[in-house]
C-alpha cells in the first residue's frame, strides 16, 4: 500500500511563515479581527464569530526583508501633527475619536472603529474630537 503524505514545504502555513509579507499580512489581519469582532449570532442568540473584511488593498512591497510594526498612538484633544512622513503603508485602525487624515494631498476624516490605508507619503493628522483619541498603525517597511 502506498500512503503517499503532503510535502510540508507545499503547506498554506510554511509558505506564510517563510514569506515576510504573507506572514505580516496574516498577522494584521489577526490582530484586526480581535479588534472588531463582535460576538453575535443571529441563531438562537449564542454567541458567535462574525469575520468581515474592514480593508483590503494590494501591496508591492520595495524588498523582500519587511520590518513590520503595530503601533499604538494616541493624540489629546485637537493635537495636530506635523507634516511627516512614515517608513511604510499600511492599514490604521481607529480605536476610538475621530481623526482627519491628510494623506499625499487628500483630506478624510475617519471615527471610532473605521480602517483606512495610509500611503506613506507626506501627510499630517489631527484629533478632530473633544477627547482623547487613539490609532493602531500596521506599518511595512524595508528591513535594515
Amino acid at each position: 500500500m502506498n500512503t503517499q503524505h503532503p510535502d510540508l514545504k507545499d503547506s498554506l502555513l510554511h509558505k506564510i511563515a517563510r514569506n515576510p509579507a504573507r506572514f505580516f499580512i496574516a498577522v494584521a489581519l489577526i490582530l484586526l479581527l480581535f479588534f472588531v469582532v463582535e460576538a453575535v449570532s443571529a441563531d438562537e442568540g449564542k454567541p458567535g464569530l462574525i469575520r468581515t473584511t474592514l480593508l483590503e488593498n494590494p501591496v508591492e512591497l520595495p524588498s523582500k526583508n519587511i520590518n513590520a510594526k503595530v503601533i499604538r498612538v494616541t493624540f489629546p484633544p485637537h493635537y495636530k501633527t506635523p507634516w511627516h512622513t512614515h517608513e511604510g503603508p499600511g492599514p490604521r485602525y481607529v480605536v476610538r475619536g475621530k481623526f482627519e487624515v491628510t494623506d499625499n494631498g487628500m483630506v478624510k476624516t475617519y471615527s471610532t472603529g473605521e480602517v483606512f490605508w495610509e500611503t506613506g507619503k507626506l501627510m499630517a493628522v489631527e484629533n478632530v474630537d473633544t477627547k482623547t483619541a487613539e490609532l493602531i498603525i500596521f506599518e511595512m517597511a524595508p528591513s535594515r
